[in-house]
């Protein structure tokens, strides 16, 4: 996770430096992500998969199968790295009993293409529908995402029948992320990954988890996108933790195989 950090902590000061020489799409696209390419064989007992999204890009993603009826987590990542950087988390998470489908945007790791907002967007809709034409009930798919991911599910989540959404280290808007760290600056990212308008549109529950000592995306826009977010609704503070090691602190995981599985249960 050491480089996935310093990459991440380069997204503000990338954003500063572009919003100075550019203020044009292209220029925000190139310093919000951090694709690597390098991708490693999966992990023991996780099956290699490749999906095709309605724009003719190839994504590459691993899934580890989920035990009977549980839930399966549609699993969209950060803005650095890639499926590989997150193995022991997604082994952790099939421990579990939890399935999970964890794939790579567009530009990252094996998967064709270049990332953009609207190109992820696409992706997550291809995953989504890979997992359906598969045999998946959607009402059993949760949408998982963590950071500029959680932002992702968000969306996916206004556009598919899931029944259970969980973000972990979401802000509301990219613009909000860069004011914090550059103040009026941060508003020329615009309307970028604009989560604070699409939450309230949400029909699944939502857990939002968040690190109280957060550094890249402070604690209290967690804490606003929460407040935005329609019943049902969950909040859990990771005690202790920064941007990078949300998903390392003690207890999150099982938070989320619990969420995951109540969230699949039709709503009483």
């Amino acid at each position: 996770m050491r480089g996935e950090r310093r990459a991440l902590e380069a997204v503000a000061i990338a954003l500063g430096a572009g919003f100075w020489l550019a203020g044009c799409s292209m220029w925000v696209d190139h310093f919000t992500f951090f694709p690597y390419r390098a991708v490693g064989p999966p992990p023991a007992g996780v099956e290699e998969r490749w999906i095709t999204t309605e724009d003719g890009q190839r994504l590459h993603a691993w899934y580890a199968a989920s035990q009977g009826s549980t839930p399966t987590l549609l699993w969209s990542h950060g803005n650095a790295g890639n499926i590989d950087s997150r193995r022991d988390v997604l082994v952790a998470l099939a421990q579990r009993g939890l399935g999970v489908l964890a794939y790579d945007y567009r530009g990252y790791g094996k998967s064709s293409g270049s990332p953009n907002e609207a190109g992820v967007y696409v992706d997550a809709a291809a995953a989504f529908d890979s997992e359906v034409a598969r045999g998946r009930d959607p009402r059993a798919i949760v949408c998982f995402g963590e950071s500029i991911g959680g932002a992702v599910s968000i969306e996916l989540a206004t556009r598919r029948p899931c029944r259970a959404v969980v973000v972990v280290s979401t802000f509301t808007r990219l613009a909000d992320v860069a004011r914090w760290h550059y103040g009026r600056l941060g508003a020329l990212a615009g309307n970028r990954f604009d989560s604070l308008a699409r939450i309230p549109r949400l029909s699944a529950r939502i857990l939002i988890a968040h690190g109280d000592r957060d550094e890249i995306v402070p604690f209290e826009l967690g804490q606003r996108l929460f407040e935005a977010a329609p019943e049902p609704k969950r909040f859990y503070r990771i005690t202790g933790a920064y941007h990078n090691d949300a998903l390392a602190a003690a207890g999150l995981l099982d938070a989320v195989a619990a969420f995951a599985r109540e969230g699949i249960q039709p709503v009483r």
